[in-house]
């Protein structure tokens, strides 16, 4: 039998979510982000449902080569580029398009004599100093790059924006400034907004966007859900309550006894746990929602199973769905109780979750 832990991935919410951002992007295209396994719901899966995307941006060159076996024919962009010399042959024998961020790349491309045009997304580091190439040297870059017979003549040029999710501070303004510095005279498209980009920096819009978490209902910016966005999430987690279990005052609950029963009370085992992907860390208090009323986890989460304070729901029953987080439930609470972010929720699902789409 398998395990009671299930994913439903709601295609329409995907859907809905793409055609919004989409609107809010114009006369931006859109890059779909669907890397890491399309942040946990499906690699092909999410492209299915955003079937026709301007573009699809994905980790590595492996992601590109599912889509391509999937029978997808949009555009793929490869976000961290090469990672050989002998990448370069793949990515274009998958028509593939590549960010280009470091010299060795650059030399990559430099010492072929022959190959089709190869798109390139030239970043600029404007200030995340993750990757890309200092404001200082775009110019050269871009002239290299455009001089090679084998890289396509339309170069997009791209930033990476470290704080666009804090609307009152500086620092996305100062990247916006230096990316602008940098590129000034330079002909190609510009990328610059991320999902909070195209939230609250208008002057960011470019010609490109690229949304990542708010394609999946999940918020990018603290203290808030995604549905505070206009977004809805696509993926709710549940499973069953396996087990109800009478416990005196004063007993404890779980591994190392980290709680403790005030009170007589019943406590409800469901079966989930970090090998599953539930986060370990979420302490007790974190809710989860039992015939639609939240009640809280209590002591430690273990690998296979969670403890539940029953109280306020007195009539619960073997068999009954608990749901870890959904559209009910937001995964920004759950994952704020856990001192993570919901990214890393849905990313963090295991191999035995059984996915279904809803």
């Amino acid at each position: 039998m398998s395990r009671l832990a299930v994913a439903h991935v709601d295609i329409a919410s995907l859907a809905f979510n793409h055609a919004r951002l989409r609107a809010m992007a114009a006369p931006a295209r859109l890059m779909a982000v669907i890397k890491a396994d399309g942040y946990g719901h499906g690699l092909e899966r999410v492209a299915r449902a955003l079937h026709g995307a301007d573009a699809f941006g994905v980790a590595a060159i492996a992601d590109g080569q599912r889509l391509r076996a999937a029978g997808h024919r949009e555009r793929i962009v490869v976000l961290s580029g090469p990672d050989g010399p002998d990448d370069l042959s793949e990515l274009r024998r998958l028509d593939l398009e590549a960010v280009i961020h470091h010299d060795s790349q650059l030399r990559w491309l430099e010492a072929e004599s022959v190959g089709a045009p190869l798109r390139i997304w030239l970043k600029v580091d404007s200030g995340m100093h993750r990757l890309g190439f200092a404001p200082g040297r775009v110019t050269e870059v871009h002239a290299r790059l455009s001089r090679l017979p084998h890289v396509h003549r339309e170069i997009v040029l791209m930033t990476h924006f470290a704080a666009s999710d804090e609307f009152g501070k500086s620092t996305t303004t100062m990247q916006i400034d230096a990316f602008e510095a940098a590129t000034r005279g330079l002909a190609g498209p510009r990328s610059l907004s991320n999902s909070a980009g195209l939230l609250g920096w208008p002057r960011a819009r470019g010609d490109w966007a690229r949304a990542g978490g708010l394609l999946y209902g999940l918020s990018v910016v603290e203290g808030k859900t995604g549905a505070d966005h206009g977004m809805r999430p696509a993926l709710r987690l549940c499973t069953r309550l396996i087990a109800i279990n009478r416990v005196g005052r004063g007993e404890s609950v779980g591994y190392a006894g980290a709680w403790t029963c005030p009170e007589d009370m019943p406590v409800g085992i469901a079966a989930i746990g970090y090998g599953d992907g539930y986060p370990r860390s979420a302490p007790s208090g974190t809710p989860v929602l039992l015939g639609g009323r939240e009640v809280p986890l209590i002591g430690r989460v273990s690998m296979d199973l969670t403890a539940l304070d029953l109280r306020q729901a007195p009539d619960a029953q073997v068999g009954d769905e608990v749901v870890l987080w959904g559209p009910e439930l937001p995964a920004e609470r759950v994952a704020a109780a856990a001192g993570t972010i919901s990214y890393q929720l849905t990313c963090g699902l295991t191999r035995r979750v059984l996915f279904m789409e809803a």
